[in-house]
């Protein structure tokens, strides 16, 4: 009888009071009466160093999936590390967004009281299907109606608003909502209007994997949605291609 794989023995490390962080990191939410869902970022109930134990936390249960997909990763080199490497990946890249907190943005007046259309992208989309954790890739446009009480925020910082959005497993249409929540938050302005189109790899990859099909979605905030010849030039400026 050949013998178990070291790895598969594996279990879930704990802490130095026995207790796995993950457990640990959940009952500082339910004790909060917050949520944490795959789309909530739940950096405020992470301590300092729990990152990191999650990680080897995560790797270990990885090593689990692996096991039990019958993966030889103690003889195979190619697959001998891949546990670490992809928990690595789930929480210091693809899902980052769920564990750090949001990135600075600063603020500036608008001093010289801007009141015209101003858009932002194409932004590159880079996120994950919550139902399969399938690649979701693709475009977001952004459309800001200052007004001047509205706060102005840099180009780059639009960027990293939707990096750390994006960065967490999503649906496309919950996604752009996000989003436009936290820009209205950070900026006050008259208006504002989102589109995404993206590719989906729970089409293209598995299931039907129709390699051609996207999905184009948007959002309309204040003036965008009074104002339709508002909304129809944000959206005649906006150079799709596909």
């Amino acid at each position: 009888m050949s013998s178990q794989p070291a790895a598969a023995m594996t279990t879930t490390p704990p802490d130095e009071e026995g207790t796995p962080v993950s457990v640990k990191i959940r009952e500082r939410i339910n004790a909060s009466r917050k949520r944490f869902n795959a789309n909530d970022n739940i950096a405020e109930f992470i301590e300092p160093g729990e990152l990191e134990r999650l990680l080897d936390e995560v790797e270990v249960k990885m090593q689990g999936v692996l096991d039990s997909m019958v993966i030889d990763t103690a003889g195979d080199h190619n697959t001998n590390n891949t546990a670490r490497r992809v928990a690595k990946m789930y929480l210091n890249e693809v899902f980052k967004g769920r564990y750090v907190t949001q990135p600075p943005i600063t603020e500036f007046p608008n001093a010289e009281h801007l009141n015209e259309l101003m858009i932002v992208g194409p932004l590159t989309v880079r996120s994950a299907c919550s139902h399969h954790f399938c690649p979701v890739i693709g475009k977001i446009w952004i459309g800001v109606m200052p007004n001047e009480h509205t706060n102005v925020i840099g180009l780059s910082k639009y960027a990293r608003l939707v990096d750390w959005v994006m960065g967490r497993p999503q649906i496309q249409e919950e996604a752009v909502v996000q989003l436009a929540d936290l820009i209205m938050e950070k900026t006050q302005p008259d208006g504002l209007a989102i589109v995404m189109e993206a590719s989906h790899f729970c089409m293209s990859w598995r299931g039907v994997r129709d390699m051609d099909s996207k999905m184009i979605n948007s959002v309309m905030r204040g003036v965008f949605l009074k104002d339709s010849a508002l909304r129809r030039e944000f959206l005649s400026l906006i150079p799709r291609k596909n």
